[in-house]
């Protein structure tokens, strides 16, 4: 007997066991997408019409700030999450959830959990998955530069980005440090943030009715239909 699943389902998109879990919690939760250059970090909360992002943070803010590593190596995933955990509190978001969807859970996307969760934003987490303090601060990206050094064609090659930033890569613990400090200490950006977050989410709230949820869920009165099937309400 042959039982129709949903299209998105059969396309292999849309988790929809995990995403109905994320509806009936009814709470905000955090998305991070990794690509092969840079890292984005949004705090999301599920609406009728489609999820509303409440922040956002991406690793190319981290250069506004000085940072010249990689944008997505695990020291930058770190302040990517202290960054968005930063802005989510300013925002009024105090607890979140991590919502994964069908992307895999990674050292880095651990990574980003931990820099959110070190800017004060109670996330449920084991502390078994969340990465050492040492790869987080990139003593082994300083390691392994210096096991590179003598073969200078070779270690120019694989580190020239940073280089060319103005970064030796063996320094990389202490210039973690510095950007961690710089993130931390931004709350006297209180009111300017503030603004900022009530902006996008209202931007986001008008653009609601033609956005589509975070797995990309399209809002057809027919596709909403089949998720009140499943989850029992809509997203």
């Amino acid at each position: 007997m042959y039982t129709r699943s949903l299209k998105r389902n059969r396309q292999n998109r849309t988790n929809y066991r995990k995403r109905s879990a994320l509806l009936i919690s009814r709470r905000a939760f955090i998305t991070v997408r990794i690509s092969n250059q840079n890292v984005l970090a949004q705090v999301l909360t599920a609406e009728l019409n489609g999820d509303i992002v409440v922040a956002s943070a991406h690793s190319r803010e981290l250069t506004s700030h000085g940072w010249k590593g990689s944008l997505n190596s695990i020291p930058t995933c770190y302040l990517t999450g202290l960054l968005l955990g930063k802005k989510s509190l300013v925002a009024g978001i105090k607890d979140a959830i991590l919502y994964t969807g069908k992307t895999r859970f990674t050292s880095r996307v651990a990574a980003c959990l931990k820099g959110i969760l070190d800017s004060g934003v109670d996330i449920p987490v084991s502390q078994e998955v969340l990465p050492s303090e040492s790869r987080i601060k990139g003593e082994h990206i300083s390691k392994y530069a210096q096991s590179m050094k003598e073969d200078k064609e070779k270690y120019d090659s694989r580190f020239s980005l940073v280089l060319k930033r103005g970064l030796q890569p063996e320094d990389y613990p202490s210039h973690f440090e510095e950007l961690k400090r710089i993130i931390s200490g931004m709350s006297h950006h209180h009111d300017n943030e503030s603004q900022e977050m009530s902006l996008t989410k209202k931007n986001g709230e008008k653009r609601s009715s033609r956005r589509r949820t975070t797995d990309n869920v399209p809002t057809t009165n027919e596709n909403k239909t089949k998720r009140l099937d499943v989850t029992g309400r809509g997203t």
